[in-house]
């Protein structure tokens, strides 16, 4: 595909598929403008409440008597519904989390929890994953608190696990549901069918497998980028190339990633297979 002649970075004139949409502004698409690319987002999943949110709304309630003394939240998705449930049941969820120790699982997670005016205590440094917040909790003490956590319907158990058999009392609760996105319009099959997409961004299980279901499997020359190690791992399952798996499981790091792949295939770059 041709670049644009004003566009500029490492990611100069190429299209990527975002299979994501946020209610705000996404920090993917902002890294796929800054790298110079084109961001088209085609939502291959999305999440939605819970069907029946009597256990999330005890479970709110629960923090505002002081049950629970943690907080871990491993997706940015759960802030949202968080907050809509805190406001049905008469509450803010700074209010239901004053005096709460509050854990995200990395920094798009840890920003979402602040923009909705929550404090954050805990963040592991480097990727973004349950292993690495679990790796950055604290040791439990003598008469350790209760952790919630608010997880989607299709989390592994890994952090519950974890923490359980470190000692600390752990309830799941969970806070949303991962569905198909929408059909894409006729205009965008075409356009994954005909090669027109550069590069495509996984950034969950899902997304890959609702590729292959809604768009069919990626033309010869289409990049596959995978935030993570379970996401590329799920891709390979569904059978999917994967050419780039980020180290830092971030918006920039997925797209340092891509950039790093499209380099190396491309002719032209220094580090290009035909340079």
């Amino acid at each position: 595909m041709t670049a644009d002649a004003a566009a500029t970075g490492p990611l100069a004139g190429r299209t990527v598929l975002v299979p994501r949409e946020t209610p705000g502004p996404d920090p993917l698409v902002i890294a796929l403008h800054a790298a110079g690319a084109r961001p088209q987002v085609v939502p291959l999943i999305q999440t939605v409440p819970p069907l029946d949110p009597t256990e999330l709304d005890d479970s709110l309630l629960a923090l505002e008597v002081g049950y629970y003394g943690w907080l871990g939240v491993t997706s940015a998705a759960a802030v949202p519904v968080l907050a809509d449930r805190a406001e049905e049941t008469g509450h803010t969820l700074p209010d239901l989390l004053a005096d709460v120790q509050v854990a995200a699982v990395g920094g798009s997670t840890a920003r979402a929890l602040r923009e909705a005016g929550v404090r954050v205590d805990l963040v592991p440094v480097g990727r973004s994953s349950a292993a690495a917040l679990l790796a950055a909790w604290p040791p439990a003490g003598p008469e350790p608190s209760r952790v919630l956590l608010p997880l989607g319907d299709l989390a592994a158990p890994t952090l519950a696990d974890g923490l359980t058999a470190h000692g600390w009392p752990v309830d799941v609760v969970v806070t949303y549901r991962t569905v198909p996105g929408p059909a894409p319009e006729p205009e965008v099959r075409d356009a994954w069918t005909a090669g027109a997409f550069d590069a495509v961004l996984l950034t969950s299980g899902s997304t890959a497998r609702n590729l292959l279901t809604m768009l069919g499997a990626p033309p010869p020359g289409t990049l596959v980028c995978c935030i993570g190690d379970s996401t590329a791992a799920e891709a390979r399952r569904a059978g999917l190339p994967v050419h780039a798996v980020a180290h830092d499981q971030t918006p920039g790091g997925l797209v340092a990633a891509l950039a790093a792949a499209a380099a190396a295939t491309d002719p032209t770059h220094p580090d290009g297979e035909h340079a």
